[in-house]
């Protein structure tokens, strides 16, 4: 019980596959399909479709916020990352994972006391949910992957060459501040950093641009900023995400100078 809401409801969060008691909890936190709240007296909840569940940027740290802004006791889950479960933890939200079953299977052994130790599943299950975990994150992912694909298409086709020149117009310093300045107000899966970096090339950027675009698509998340503040802080968020722009065109720098001397200059 967190302190100081003992005539709170208990209010109990879920990450489940389905938008009801008898969906099972899912093996992620931040990427499952769907987040029951749950009162633990009555067993009445509530569903959220979960934005993080196609595996974007920030996906745990927005299931951080909305936890710690609906008054969450406890989160009932499979598995979350160390980080997630810190910043929950430090906001007096208990965590309970290796967790299994139905959404109400979890609400009622948690209310029963610590869950008992599960056995140990044989390889060929574990290889199976391993397998079925990935396709279905990969199902998640394909029509994102694919709208990509399409906006990539519509880019070469309409936008002009001298627009990407007067944005990147191909020395080092330059390319690499814009960058790391156009990936760090876009937010999307790492994957799709590949695709586009691929196109940029494509039309001619360097890849001092592409780089340090692709590294600050995956370490900074300016349009996800507020979800940051609510989940961690405004200071930390703030200097979380500047020091990650600076470091995304010192990684972006080293990437390709590195390569480029030990080959004789060829970058």
């Amino acid at each position: 019980m967190r302190k100081g809401r003992t005539e709170e409801p208990l209010k109990i969060l879920v990450p489940a596959e389905g938008p009801e008691l008898s969906a099972g909890v899912s093996d992620r936190f931040g990427t499952s399909p769907w987040l029951l709240t749950i009162d633990a007296e009555t067993m009445s909840f509530e569903t959220r479709r979960n934005p993080g569940a196609s595996g974007q940027k920030g996906a745990g740290m927005q299931a951080v916020a909305f936890a710690i802004g609906e008054n969450i006791a406890a989160v009932l889950t499979g598995y979350c990352s160390p980080i997630v479960e810190k910043y929950l933890t430090e906001n007096g939200i208990a965590v309970v994972k290796g967790i299994g079953g139905t959404a109400a299977d979890a609400v009622s052994q948690f209310k029963k006391g610590p869950p008992e130790p599960q056995l140990l599943e044989s390889r060929k299950t574990a290889l199976l949910k391993a397998f079925t975990r990935a396709f279905r994150q990969f199902s998640r992912m394909l029509p994102m992957i694919g709208g990509i694909i399409l906006i990539i298409g519509l880019f070469n086709a309409f936008v002009p060459k001298k627009f990407l020149r007067a944005f990147f117009p191909g020395g080092m310093g330059w390319d690499t501040l814009s960058g790391a300045l156009a990936g760090s107000f876009f937010a999307g899966n790492p994957i799709n950093s590949y695709i586009i970096g691929g196109g940029l090339l494509a039309q001619g950027v360097s890849l001092f641009g592409v780089t340090a675009f692709m590294v600050a698509w995956v370490s900074v998340g300016w349009v996800q900023l507020p979800a940051e503040i609510g989940a961690l802080g405004s200071r930390f968020a703030i200097a979380r995400n500047v020091l990650s722009l600076i470091m995304a065109m010192g990684v972006a720098l080293l990437t390709v100078i590195v390569p480029g001397v030990l080959l004789g200059g060829g970058f």
